[in-house]
Protein backbone atom coordinates (compact mmCIF):
# COMPACT_ATOMS: atom_id res chain seq x y z
CA UNK A 1 0.00 0.00 0.00
CA UNK A 2 1.42 3.48 -1.01
CA UNK A 3 -0.54 5.44 2.20
CA UNK A 4 -3.68 6.84 2.83
CA UNK A 5 -5.92 9.17 0.75
CA UNK A 6 -6.20 12.56 2.52
CA UNK A 7 -8.28 15.29 0.59
CA UNK A 8 -8.00 19.15 1.86
CA UNK A 9 -10.13 19.07 4.19
CA UNK A 10 -8.11 15.41 6.35
CA UNK A 11 -11.01 13.63 5.35
CA UNK A 12 -9.56 10.00 4.41
CA UNK A 13 -11.06 8.81 1.27
CA UNK A 14 -10.98 4.66 1.68
CA UNK A 15 -14.42 3.88 0.47
CA UNK A 16 -14.78 3.40 -3.68
CA UNK A 17 -18.29 3.30 -5.60
CA UNK A 18 -17.82 1.94 -8.58
CA UNK A 19 -20.60 1.80 -11.64
CA UNK A 20 -19.70 -1.25 -14.19
CA UNK A 21 -22.89 0.37 -16.42
CA UNK A 22 -24.60 3.20 -17.43
CA UNK A 23 -27.67 0.95 -18.40
CA UNK A 24 -30.84 0.19 -16.22
CA UNK A 25 -33.50 -2.21 -16.77
CA UNK A 26 -35.63 0.33 -14.97
CA UNK A 27 -36.59 3.99 -15.56
CA UNK A 28 -36.87 5.59 -12.30
CA UNK A 29 -38.39 9.13 -12.48
CA UNK A 30 -35.62 10.84 -9.75
CA UNK A 31 -32.73 8.78 -11.83
CA UNK A 32 -33.76 9.00 -15.26
CA UNK A 33 -35.13 12.10 -17.20
CA UNK A 34 -38.11 10.95 -19.19
CA UNK A 35 -35.70 11.69 -22.54
CA UNK A 36 -33.00 9.73 -21.26
CA UNK A 37 -29.22 10.20 -21.45
CA UNK A 38 -26.54 9.90 -23.98
CA UNK A 39 -24.94 6.64 -22.51
CA UNK A 40 -21.45 5.45 -23.01
CA UNK A 41 -20.35 4.19 -26.40
CA UNK A 42 -19.32 0.24 -25.61
CA UNK A 43 -15.92 0.89 -26.56
CA UNK A 44 -15.33 3.47 -23.16
CA UNK A 45 -16.83 1.02 -21.03
CA UNK A 46 -14.28 -0.49 -19.23
CA UNK A 47 -13.65 -4.49 -19.34
CA UNK A 48 -13.64 -6.28 -16.14
CA UNK A 49 -9.84 -6.48 -16.01
CA UNK A 50 -9.20 -2.75 -16.02
CA UNK A 51 -12.03 -2.65 -13.51
CA UNK A 52 -10.18 -4.68 -11.19
CA UNK A 53 -6.77 -2.75 -12.51
CA UNK A 54 -8.20 0.43 -11.36
CA UNK A 55 -9.95 -1.08 -8.40
CA UNK A 56 -6.24 -2.28 -7.21
CA UNK A 57 -5.17 1.55 -7.54
CA UNK A 58 -7.41 2.53 -5.17
CA UNK A 59 -6.79 -0.56 -2.82
CA UNK A 60 -2.59 0.35 -3.50
CA UNK A 61 -3.78 4.08 -2.05
CA UNK A 62 -5.84 2.64 1.02
CA UNK A 63 -9.26 1.97 -0.12
CA UNK A 64 -10.60 -0.72 1.25
CA UNK A 65 -14.44 -0.98 0.81
CA UNK A 66 -16.20 -1.02 -2.70
CA UNK A 67 -19.49 -0.96 -3.92
CA UNK A 68 -20.52 -1.66 -7.40
CA UNK A 69 -23.64 -0.21 -8.35
CA UNK A 70 -24.62 1.02 -12.09
CA UNK A 71 -27.13 2.30 -13.45
CA UNK A 72 -28.09 -1.01 -12.98
CA UNK A 73 -25.22 -3.48 -12.07
CA UNK A 74 -26.94 -6.78 -12.40
CA UNK A 75 -27.37 -5.67 -16.40
CA UNK A 76 -23.67 -6.06 -16.74
CA UNK A 77 -23.77 -9.85 -18.45
CA UNK A 78 -21.49 -12.06 -16.44
CA UNK A 79 -21.42 -9.62 -13.17
CA UNK A 80 -20.19 -12.40 -10.72
CA UNK A 81 -17.32 -13.01 -12.61
CA UNK A 82 -15.89 -9.45 -12.00
CA UNK A 83 -16.65 -9.72 -8.60
CA UNK A 84 -14.70 -13.13 -8.90
CA UNK A 85 -11.73 -11.23 -10.22
CA UNK A 86 -11.81 -8.59 -7.55
CA UNK A 87 -12.05 -10.94 -4.82
CA UNK A 88 -9.07 -12.92 -6.38
CA UNK A 89 -6.44 -10.11 -7.16
CA UNK A 90 -7.71 -6.83 -4.89
CA UNK A 91 -7.20 -6.72 -1.06
CA UNK A 92 -10.80 -5.51 0.04
CA UNK A 93 -12.12 -5.43 3.59
CA UNK A 94 -15.84 -4.97 2.32
CA UNK A 95 -17.25 -5.65 -1.40
CA UNK A 96 -21.13 -4.61 -1.36
CA UNK A 97 -23.48 -4.36 -4.03
CA UNK A 98 -26.61 -1.90 -5.10
CA UNK A 99 -29.65 -3.16 -7.04
CA UNK A 100 -32.80 -2.48 -8.16
CA UNK A 101 -33.46 -6.34 -7.57
CA UNK A 102 -35.15 -7.23 -10.82
CA UNK A 103 -32.68 -9.60 -11.38
CA UNK A 104 -32.03 -10.86 -7.89
CA UNK A 105 -34.04 -13.81 -7.57
CA UNK A 106 -31.59 -15.72 -10.20
CA UNK A 107 -28.31 -13.82 -8.89
CA UNK A 108 -28.18 -13.50 -5.27
CA UNK A 109 -26.95 -16.77 -4.85
CA UNK A 110 -23.77 -16.47 -7.36
CA UNK A 111 -23.43 -12.98 -6.56
CA UNK A 112 -23.08 -14.15 -2.73
CA UNK A 113 -20.69 -17.49 -3.72
CA UNK A 114 -18.65 -14.90 -6.06
CA UNK A 115 -17.88 -12.80 -2.90
CA UNK A 116 -20.15 -9.55 -2.57
CA UNK A 117 -20.89 -9.32 1.16
CA UNK A 118 -24.03 -6.94 1.69
CA UNK A 119 -26.46 -5.79 -0.86
CA UNK A 120 -29.03 -2.53 -1.13
CA UNK A 121 -31.91 -3.00 -2.26
CA UNK A 122 -33.73 -0.50 -4.16
CA UNK A 123 -37.71 -0.55 -2.58
CA UNK A 124 -39.81 2.74 -2.59
CA UNK A 125 -42.78 1.19 -2.16
CA UNK A 126 -44.99 -1.23 -1.43
CA UNK A 127 -47.78 -0.95 -3.52
CA UNK A 128 -47.27 -2.67 -7.22
CA UNK A 129 -49.16 0.34 -9.05
CA UNK A 130 -47.18 2.89 -7.36
CA UNK A 131 -44.08 1.12 -8.06
CA UNK A 132 -45.08 0.90 -11.61
CA UNK A 133 -45.44 4.09 -11.79
CA UNK A 134 -42.15 5.56 -9.91
CA UNK A 135 -39.96 3.05 -11.93
CA UNK A 136 -41.85 3.49 -15.26
CA UNK A 137 -43.00 -0.43 -15.30
CA UNK A 138 -41.00 -2.17 -12.93
CA UNK A 139 -42.17 -5.22 -10.97
CA UNK A 140 -42.48 -5.07 -7.33
CA UNK A 141 -43.31 -9.12 -7.15
CA UNK A 142 -40.15 -9.77 -8.95
CA UNK A 143 -38.11 -7.37 -6.72
CA UNK A 144 -39.56 -8.71 -3.51
CA UNK A 145 -38.91 -12.39 -4.94
CA UNK A 146 -35.14 -11.33 -5.24
CA UNK A 147 -35.23 -9.87 -1.47
CA UNK A 148 -36.47 -13.17 -0.76
CA UNK A 149 -33.34 -15.19 -2.33
CA UNK A 150 -31.45 -12.95 -0.82
CA UNK A 151 -32.59 -13.64 2.73
CA UNK A 152 -32.29 -17.06 1.80
CA UNK A 153 -28.10 -16.36 0.25
CA UNK A 154 -26.91 -15.44 3.70
CA UNK A 155 -25.43 -11.93 2.88
CA UNK A 156 -23.75 -10.32 5.86
CA UNK A 157 -26.62 -7.73 5.73
CA UNK A 158 -29.29 -6.50 3.67
CA UNK A 159 -30.84 -3.33 3.25
CA UNK A 160 -33.45 -1.38 1.94
CA UNK A 161 -33.11 2.27 0.06
CA UNK A 162 -36.22 3.93 0.26
CA UNK A 163 -36.32 7.68 -2.00
CA UNK A 164 -38.80 9.25 0.31
CA UNK A 165 -41.23 11.76 -1.89
CA UNK A 166 -43.73 13.43 0.35
CA UNK A 167 -47.51 12.77 -1.79
CA UNK A 168 -46.05 9.51 -3.12
CA UNK A 169 -45.17 7.16 -0.62
CA UNK A 170 -45.01 9.44 2.60
CA UNK A 171 -47.93 7.29 4.14
CA UNK A 172 -45.70 4.13 3.28
CA UNK A 173 -43.07 4.65 5.76
CA UNK A 174 -44.05 2.72 8.73
CA UNK A 175 -44.72 -0.10 6.10
CA UNK A 176 -41.77 -0.39 4.93
CA UNK A 177 -40.44 -0.71 8.40
CA UNK A 178 -42.59 -3.50 9.05
CA UNK A 179 -41.53 -5.14 5.98
CA UNK A 180 -38.04 -5.08 6.47
CA UNK A 181 -37.69 -5.43 10.27
CA UNK A 182 -40.03 -8.90 10.25
CA UNK A 183 -37.61 -10.07 7.67
CA UNK A 184 -34.13 -8.75 9.75
CA UNK A 185 -33.27 -6.02 7.05
CA UNK A 186 -32.88 -2.62 7.57
CA UNK A 187 -34.45 0.02 6.00
CA UNK A 188 -32.90 3.25 4.60
CA UNK A 189 -34.72 6.79 3.57
CA UNK A 190 -33.23 8.92 1.14
CA UNK A 191 -33.54 12.59 0.48
CA UNK A 192 -34.71 13.61 -3.15
CA UNK A 193 -31.60 15.52 -4.62
CA UNK A 194 -31.64 17.63 -7.59
CA UNK A 195 -29.53 15.97 -10.00
CA UNK A 196 -29.54 16.34 -13.67
CA UNK A 197 -29.57 20.41 -12.61
CA UNK A 198 -32.91 19.94 -11.15
CA UNK A 199 -34.97 18.56 -13.59
CA UNK A 200 -36.16 15.61 -11.70
CA UNK A 201 -36.76 17.71 -8.64
CA UNK A 202 -40.61 18.36 -8.13
CA UNK A 203 -41.21 21.57 -5.72
CA UNK A 204 -42.91 20.08 -2.56
CA UNK A 205 -42.17 16.75 -2.81
CA UNK A 206 -38.47 16.86 -0.72
CA UNK A 207 -39.32 14.97 2.50
CA UNK A 208 -36.78 15.76 4.78
CA UNK A 209 -35.02 13.39 6.98
CA UNK A 210 -36.91 15.48 10.42
CA UNK A 211 -40.04 14.93 8.60
CA UNK A 212 -39.22 11.15 7.80
CA UNK A 213 -38.47 10.49 12.04
CA UNK A 214 -41.33 12.39 12.90
CA UNK A 215 -43.61 10.53 10.01
CA UNK A 216 -41.99 7.19 11.74
CA UNK A 217 -42.65 8.27 15.66
CA UNK A 218 -46.00 9.10 14.54
CA UNK A 219 -46.49 5.95 13.02
CA UNK A 220 -45.34 3.99 16.05
CA UNK A 221 -47.74 5.74 18.78
CA UNK A 222 -45.12 8.25 19.28
CA UNK A 223 -41.92 5.69 20.12
CA UNK A 224 -39.00 8.48 20.02
CA UNK A 225 -36.56 8.04 17.23
CA UNK A 226 -33.26 7.93 19.10
CA UNK A 227 -29.18 8.78 16.95
CA UNK A 228 -27.58 5.70 17.46
CA UNK A 229 -23.84 6.61 18.77
CA UNK A 230 -21.07 6.99 16.40
CA UNK A 231 -19.50 4.28 17.15
CA UNK A 232 -22.46 2.10 15.74
CA UNK A 233 -25.03 5.17 13.69
CA UNK A 234 -22.43 5.88 11.19
CA UNK A 235 -21.19 3.15 8.47
CA UNK A 236 -18.96 3.02 5.73
CA UNK A 237 -21.79 5.17 3.46
CA UNK A 238 -23.48 8.65 3.84
CA UNK A 239 -26.29 6.67 6.24
CA UNK A 240 -26.88 8.20 9.84
CA UNK A 241 -28.75 5.52 12.07
CA UNK A 242 -31.55 6.09 14.03
CA UNK A 243 -33.66 4.13 16.34
CA UNK A 244 -36.92 3.85 17.95
CA UNK A 245 -37.30 3.58 21.71
CA UNK A 246 -40.56 2.66 22.95
CA UNK A 247 -41.86 0.15 20.59
CA UNK A 248 -44.62 -1.60 21.85
CA UNK A 249 -45.75 -5.24 21.35
CA UNK A 250 -49.70 -4.99 20.52
CA UNK A 251 -51.40 -5.19 17.39
CA UNK A 252 -50.42 -1.44 15.88
CA UNK A 253 -47.03 -2.48 16.15
CA UNK A 254 -44.92 -4.08 13.88
CA UNK A 255 -44.05 -8.08 14.43
CA UNK A 256 -40.47 -7.98 14.95
CA UNK A 257 -38.86 -11.29 14.47
CA UNK A 258 -35.56 -11.96 15.00
CA UNK A 259 -33.01 -13.26 11.62
CA UNK A 260 -33.10 -16.93 11.29
CA UNK A 261 -29.89 -17.86 12.95
CA UNK A 262 -28.62 -19.18 9.57
CA UNK A 263 -28.18 -15.90 8.07
CA UNK A 264 -24.63 -15.33 8.52
CA UNK A 265 -23.93 -11.82 9.71
CA UNK A 266 -27.71 -11.36 10.16
CA UNK A 267 -28.48 -12.67 14.01
CA UNK A 268 -27.72 -9.18 15.77
CA UNK A 269 -31.02 -7.31 16.85
CA UNK A 270 -32.58 -4.73 14.39
CA UNK A 271 -35.71 -4.35 15.37
CA UNK A 272 -36.75 0.12 15.47
CA UNK A 273 -33.53 0.33 13.84
CA UNK A 274 -33.41 2.89 9.88
CA UNK A 275 -31.08 5.04 8.66
CA UNK A 276 -31.37 8.28 6.71
CA UNK A 277 -29.58 9.28 3.96
CA UNK A 278 -29.70 13.33 4.45
CA UNK A 279 -27.96 15.57 1.42
CA UNK A 280 -30.18 18.13 1.50
CA UNK A 281 -30.81 19.06 5.17
CA UNK A 282 -28.53 16.98 7.50
CA UNK A 283 -25.29 17.47 5.36
CA UNK A 284 -22.69 14.94 6.02
CA UNK A 285 -20.01 16.45 3.46
CA UNK A 286 -17.75 16.80 6.69
CA UNK A 287 -17.38 13.15 7.01
CA UNK A 288 -17.05 12.41 3.04
CA UNK A 289 -15.22 9.10 3.36
CA UNK A 290 -15.66 8.17 -0.92
CA UNK A 291 -15.02 8.39 -4.46
CA UNK A 292 -17.35 7.38 -7.52
CA UNK A 293 -15.73 5.64 -10.54
CA UNK A 294 -18.02 5.64 -13.38
CA UNK A 295 -18.94 3.14 -16.12
CA UNK A 296 -16.42 4.45 -18.17
CA UNK A 297 -13.06 5.04 -16.27
CA UNK A 298 -14.34 8.95 -14.70
CA UNK A 299 -13.41 9.26 -11.82
CA UNK A 300 -16.28 11.85 -9.60
CA UNK A 301 -14.58 12.92 -6.39
CA UNK A 302 -18.30 14.34 -5.21
CA UNK A 303 -21.36 13.35 -6.33
CA UNK A 304 -22.62 16.74 -6.15
CA UNK A 305 -20.13 18.09 -8.67
CA UNK A 306 -19.15 17.64 -12.55
CA UNK A 307 -15.63 17.84 -12.57
CA UNK A 308 -14.25 14.28 -13.67
CA UNK A 309 -10.46 12.80 -13.91
CA UNK A 310 -10.51 10.07 -17.19
CA UNK A 311 -8.43 7.14 -15.59
CA UNK A 312 -9.45 5.31 -18.73
CA UNK A 313 -7.31 6.88 -20.80
CA UNK A 314 -4.29 7.40 -18.75
CA UNK A 315 -4.68 3.58 -17.66
CA UNK A 316 -5.00 2.29 -20.68
CA UNK A 317 -2.11 4.78 -22.17
CA UNK A 318 -0.07 5.76 -19.34
CA UNK A 319 0.03 2.68 -17.34
CA UNK A 320 -1.17 2.36 -13.16
CA UNK A 321 1.76 4.96 -12.30
CA UNK A 322 -0.09 7.40 -14.18
CA UNK A 323 -3.48 6.66 -12.38
CA UNK A 324 -2.15 6.79 -9.06
CA UNK A 325 -0.60 10.00 -9.47
CA UNK A 326 -3.84 10.95 -11.34
CA UNK A 327 -6.00 9.52 -8.11
CA UNK A 328 -4.08 11.60 -5.91
CA UNK A 329 -4.12 14.81 -7.52
CA UNK A 330 -8.26 14.26 -7.99
CA UNK A 331 -8.39 13.58 -4.07
CA UNK A 332 -6.20 16.61 -2.84
CA UNK A 333 -8.88 19.07 -5.09
CA UNK A 334 -12.17 17.44 -3.73
CA UNK A 335 -15.22 19.79 -2.77
CA UNK A 336 -14.99 20.79 0.74
CA UNK A 337 -19.10 20.39 0.32
CA UNK A 338 -22.07 20.50 -2.15
CA UNK A 339 -24.27 23.25 -2.97
CA UNK A 340 -27.98 21.33 -3.22
CA UNK A 341 -30.99 23.98 -2.87
CA UNK A 342 -33.93 23.17 -0.81
CA UNK A 343 -35.82 24.59 -4.30
CA UNK A 344 -34.40 22.33 -6.60
CA UNK A 345 -31.00 24.43 -7.71
CA UNK A 346 -27.35 23.71 -7.21
CA UNK A 347 -27.06 19.81 -8.74
CA UNK A 348 -24.70 18.63 -11.13
CA UNK A 349 -25.34 18.22 -14.95
CA UNK A 350 -25.28 14.32 -14.66
CA UNK A 351 -28.22 11.90 -13.68
CA UNK A 352 -28.04 10.09 -11.30
CA UNK A 353 -28.57 6.76 -13.22
CA UNK A 354 -24.98 7.81 -14.74
CA UNK A 355 -22.97 7.38 -11.44
CA UNK A 356 -24.92 4.71 -9.57
CA UNK A 357 -25.94 7.31 -6.26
Amino acid sequence: MSGSLVDRQRRVIDYLRVSVTDRCNYRCTYCLPEEGVAHAHRADILSFEEIVRLVACFARLGVRRVRLTGGEPTVRRDLPALIEMLRRRVELQDLALSTNGHLLAGLAMPLRRAGVDRLNVSVDTLHPGRFREITRGGDLGRVLAGVEAARAAGFASIKLNTVAVRGFNDAELADICRYAWERGLVPRFIEQMPMAEGALFVPGALMTAAEIRATLAAAFSGARPLPEPPSRGVGAGPARYWRLEGIGADASQPVLRQPASNQPGMNQPISGRFGIISAMTEHFCDTCNRVRLSASGALHTCLAHDEVTDLRVLLREGGEAAVLDAIRTAVAGKRDGHTFGLIGIGGPRKAMIQIGG
